[in-house]
Formats: structure tokens, C-alpha cells, sequence
């Protein structure tokens, strides 16, 4: 099928030419799967993507949930999406058959993921947090907790939630005030509030199992006293069914830019003193727990940034090559006809340069998640480990590289419209809206640059640096053999090595004052994305080069493309890290010792 989500011939050529996802196949886990089988799923994906949850994108933007003071109403083609993409089997497609599951690898499971955060990424909040929770509980909760929580919410009876930030503490997660206090039949009371809660009321599901981080009473303070609780909104007996309502209460509904579909709240716990909880895991080790499934939300917040991007380009395109307007510079005579815009150099320029922002990041993507499956299902224990170490190390890269520059994507695409790019009646302004919030969730860029300079590079000694230069290194070799790609190649191998020299001059900053090392860090994070993304684009030139060799005349185009995508980021993108570089290695202080006076 066709449809404006994504280019199903890019999102193949990624899984199949670039990642070759159907070796897995060869492995037990996914030994009943078969490159039609990943179709089926891909397909059934998309049509319900187009059906049931891009209908109602617009709606459930101008008719966002409200709060009556007991209940929250919205749009009913929320739950109907919902329960097509539940019965389809899709909120445990990459789980076990034990759960109901498809069994589908990582990469598979969220390129189906992808077409539903494209068509609705509101609707799609719901049980995309919900897969997340589960996850955390099959890592971390106990035989009985897996029972009586994760597996109803696999089957998309209950939903879930995670519950981090609070109105005083934000993102300083050490400042958090939520108590639990023991009980003498080893449950807890949960006594405080939570902030910006993504899903935290509805009437959606029977049950919201909300994940919330608290200390437990006389825990020591900051980070290390953190413990992580599982709170029901309705209390779930032995036998699995439900009891009273749990004092949880909503205290308001934030009213947001864009995601306006998925309902953002403010929660109140033990407001009446009887909000029960359970402990997942450890005591005082629940921000690690709590990481499982933050880490893969990371990798989610990303590919939802590229969806985004993508879609809106594809609405760009299209509006292009069908909006007559103007006519070449040197066409004078105002009787001749008007010609598409998509004719016009700096409109491709646009559409180029989108392309090349969302091609890369969906490649950039996709690759962390192959990554996953890798770490879990290698044969090799030495595969195992480095695809742990590369995703550990890019992590913060596939979250925010995205975030950033697939956001721009989407506003070149309004752009692209000219003034009716800005008007409601035209879909790219709420893309635009919806995927603004993607540079805050989940870790500010300015977190992930911190986490990426100030721990990932540095880490064992910069192994994943060594490695990810070793990846890297393997390209550069395979694309000097390719004819049109050497020039791209030495780039970056000089780009490569200007990483490698920045952080070097960062690193010994470090040791001598983390917080003057550290203030650029957003800037490094800008360079080593663009740089990985260069990676990526070279690897997918190298690819459409083989491509080309056997094509069809239909394909060539598709390969061409490629190639000129990866000739624009290589000339326009790449080069812009030169000056990023030169900031960084001057240790410049400008936004450090500005004053606050001064403002």
C-alpha cells in the first residue's frame, strides 16, 4: 500500500539491504519467522496505522482529553484505534508466544511501532508506555508481579505508566520527596505528587499500573535512596481480579503544545493515606530498574522524532510536486504556464535536506535497535557484548540527534507549504507541534549531551569509543573501494579522527574541572550525531551502490536518491562540525561565565 507515513521502499531497503534482519530468522527465537512474515506484520501495521489512527490525528489535537473533576472524556476513536491495534496482536509483537506474543525482533517490532507514531502519535502514547512497563517488570518484578501485572497489560487489559519527575525536582531526579512507608505485611504506603505523567488517567483500560519512583523512609538522600514501586489505580487481588480503587488521585491535566492526544497529568498519592504499593526489585536500586525502561523509551523517543519528521516530509513532498507556482528564473513571459514549486532549486534544497535529516535518522534508529537484538540474541558472546557497549554509547545520540533534526525537517516541510504550511488546515503545523516535545522527553538534549561526554565516551577506559571507531573505520575501508564514494569516505575518516582529537582536549577538561568541561557538552553532542549520522549515510551509500549494480530501471531512481542524500549531508551537514570542533577544543567559556546579573 501507499501511504504518506513512511516510504515503505526506504524502510525495506533499511531492514533488508542495510541491516539484513532476515538473517535472524536463522536464529530459534524467531525461527518460525521469514522475510514474508516481517512483511505481514508491516503491512497489517500499516493499514491499521492509515484506518484507525490517522483519521482521528486531527481531531484528537483540536478536542484534547478533559478533566470533569472525576473523570477524563475524550474523543471515542481513541479506544476504538486501540483495540484494533490490541487485537491485531501488537502490544506484545517482540514478546514471547508464553505471552501472547509475535516473537518479532526489535527492529521489526519498532518499525511497526514507527507507523503508528506517524499516523497518531497521541493515540499511539498509550501502548507504546504500556510495552515499556511490562518490559521493566519482565526484567525486574517478581514471578507474581509478572503474573499479576505485566501479563494483563501484554494482553491490553491494563495500561501503564512511569512516574519519575515532580513539581519541585523536574529532571533532577536526587530531589524527589515521594516516601514509601513499610508496612507490616511488606507492602508500602506511597505518600507525594508526580509531574507531567504521559497516560496517567483515562478510561482506556481496566486497569493503569503507574511505575513510581519514591524513597523508602530513612533511605539515604539523593540518587542512592531511590526505590521504584509499582501503584495500581485499582488494586489487583491474588486471583487477579480487581479491588477498590487505590488512592491515586488526578489533580489536573497539563495542557500541552502538541501530543495533545495523550493526556499529561499532575498525581497525587495518598492524598487519603491508603495508596498501596509494591516493591520492584531492591530496595534503593529502583532508578537502575527504572532505566530499563527509560533506555528503550530513549531509543522510542527518537524513532518517534523520526516518524514525525518523515511524514511531514512526505506531506512536503507531495505538496510539491503538486502546487503550481512561479516559474523558472530565466521564463519571463507571464503566459507560460506556472510550473511546480518542486521545480524550484531552493524548495529541493528543502525537500533535500529532510531527506537527508529523516533517511538518516531512521537508519540511525533502526540500527540501535538491531543492536538490541544482537545484545539478546547473538550466538556470539563477544557480539553480544559489543552491540551492548555501541548501544550504551549512542544511546543518548539516538534519542536527541533525532529530536533535533528531524523537528527541523518538520519545519522545512511547513516551509515547503509557504503560508499554508502554517494554517491548521494542513497537517505539518501539528506535526511540527507534536514532535517539539521530543528535544525534553526523556532527557533534555542538554541531559544527553552530559550523559554522552561525561560518562558514555569515557567509560572502561573509551571502549566504546575504540569500538564505534572500529565500526566506523570498516565503512570508510568498504566505501574506498566504491567508485563516488571515496571523497565521502576520507571525510570522514577526518571527521572521525576530529572526534577523536575534541574529546581528547574535553577529556583532560574534565579531570581538571567537570563543570568548565562539561558546558559545552551540547555542542559535542551535535558533532558526534552529525558524525555517526555521516557513518550511516556512507554505510546506506555503499548499500545503494550494490543496489544499483543488479537494479531494475524502476529501482535506480530509489539508489539515486540515496546517493545524492548522502552526497548533501556529506557537502552541507558534515562540514559544519569544522567551526563546532574549533568551539570546543577553545574550551570557550561564554555561557559558563555568563553572570546571571548580566541577563
Amino acid at each position: 500500500m501507499t501511504s504518506k507515513l513512511v516510504n515503505r521502499r526506504d524502510l525495506d531497503f533499511v531492514l533488508y539491504e542495510l541491516l539484513d534482519i532476515e538473517r535472524l530468522t536463522a536464529r530459534p527465537r524467531y525461527a518460525d519467522h521469514s522475510r514474508e512474515t516481517f512483511n505481514a506484520a508491516l503491512d497489517t501495521a500499516e493499514q491499521i496505522a492509515v484506518d484507525k489512527f490517522a483519521p482521528h490525528n486531527r481531531k484528537a489535537d483540536l478536542n484534547e482529553p478533559h478533566f470533569d473533576g472525576s473523570q477524563v472524556h475524550m474523543i471515542p476513536e481513541v479506544k476504538e484505534a486501540l483495540a484494533a491495534f490490541i487485537d491485531a496482536g501488537f502490544m506484545a509483537a517482540g514478546h514471547d508466544y508464553e505471552f501472547g506474543g509475535m516473537q518479532l525482533p526489535y527492529t521489526l517490532a519498532l518499525a511497526c511501532n514507527g507507523l503508528f507514531k506517524a499516523a497518531n502519535v497521541g493515540t499511539s502514547g498509550y501502548p507504546f508506555l504500556t510495552v515499556g512497563n511490562a518490559n521493566l517488570l519482565l526484567a525486574h518484578g517478581t514471578p507474581e508481579q509478572i503474573e499479576r501485572y505485566a501479563r494483563p497489560e501484554l494482553a491490553g487489559r491494563y495500561f501503564g505508566t512511569m512516574c519519575l519527575s515532580e513539581p519541585q525536582a523536574g529532571s533532577s531526579l536526587a530531589d524527589i520527596r515521594t516516601t514509601a512507608i513499610p508496612q507490616p505485611n511488606g507492602s508500602y504506603r506511597i505518600v507525594g505528587n508526580k509531574m507531567w505523567i504521559s497516560a496517567g488517567e483515562h478510561e482506556l483500560s481496566e486497569n493503569i499500573i503507574h511505575l513510581v519512583l519514591a524513597r523508602i523512609q530513612g533511605a539515604p538522600a539523593g540518587i542512592r535512596g531511590i526505590s521504584l514501586f509499582i501503584v495500581p489505580k485499582f488494586r489487583v487481588n491474588a486471583d487477579g481480579t480487581l479491588g477498590k480503587r487505590n488512592d491515586v488521585a488526578l489533580a489536573g491535566l497539563n495542557h500541552k503544545m502538541g501530543y495533545r492526544g495523550t493526556t499529561n497529568c499532575v498525581l497525587n498519592f495518598g492524598e487519603k493515606g491508603d495508596c498501596h504499593g509494591e516493591l520492584v526489585g531492591q530496595p534503593n536500586q529502583g532508578l537502575a530498574c527504572m532505566f530499563h525502561m527509560m533506555n528503550e523509551a530513549r531509543i522510542g523517543v527518537g524513532f518517534g522524532a523520526v516518524m514525525l519528521g518523515y511524514t511531514g516530509y512526505l506531506h512536503a513532498l507531495d505538496y510539491a510536486r503538486n502546487r503550481p507556482q512561479g516559474r523558472a528564473p530565466g521564463a519571463k513571459d507571464p503566459d507560460t504556464p506556472q510550473v511546480p514549486i518542486v521545480q524550484h532549486a531552493d524548495v529541493r534544497r528543502m525537500l533535500l535536506a529532510q531527506k537527508a535529516y529523516v533517511e538518516g535518522g531512521l537508519a540511525l534508529c533502526l540500527y540501535a535497535a538491531s543492536l538490541v537484538d544482537e545484545q539478546k540474541t547473538s550466538p556470539d558472546d563477544t557480539r553480544q557484548r559489543e552491540a551492548g557497549l555501541l548501544l550504551d554509547l549512542l544511546t543518548p545520540v539516538v534519542k536527541s540527534w533525532p529530536s533535533q533534526w528531524c523537528l527541523e525537517a518538520n519545519s522545512l516541510a511547513i516551509q515547503v507549504h509557504g503560508g499554508y504550511g502554517y494554517t491548521r488546515e494542513y497537517p505539518v503545523e501539528q506535526f511540527y507541534r507534536d514532535n517539539r516535545l521530543n528535544p525534553i522527553h526523556e532527557g533534555t538534549h542538554g541531559i544527553q549531551a552530559m550523559d554522552l561526554l561525561g560518562r558514555k565516551v569515557m567509560m572502561d577506559g573509551g571502549a566504546g569509543m575504540k569500538l564505534l571507531s572500529r565500526e566506523i573505520n570498516k565503512t570508510i575501508t568498504e566505501a574506498h573501494a566504491r567508485e563516488g564514494l571515496r571523497e565521502h569516505a576520507a571525510a570522514l575518516a577526518n571527521g572521525l579522527e576530529a572526534v577523536a582529537e575534541t574529546t581528547r582536549i574535553l577529556g583532560a577538561a574534565l579531570v581538571e574541572d567537570s563543570q568548565a568541561g562539561l558546558a559545552n557538552a551540547s555542542v559535542y553532542l551535535e558533532v558526534f550525531g552529525h558524525t555517526v549520522v555521516a557513518w550511516v549515510w556512507l554505510q546506506q551509500a555503499v548499500a545503494a551502490t550494490r543496489g544499483l549494480d543488479k537494479c531494475s530501471a524502476a529501482d535506480a531512481d530509489f539508489y539515486r536518491g540515496k546517493l545524492q542524500a548522502c552526497r548533501y549531508f556529506f557537502h552541507w551537514e558534515l562540514p559544519k562540525t569544522q567551526a563546532q570542533h574549533a568551539l570546543l577544543r577553545s574550551l570557550d567559556t561564554s555561557c559558563l561565565a555568563m553572570a546571571d546579573a548580566w541577563f
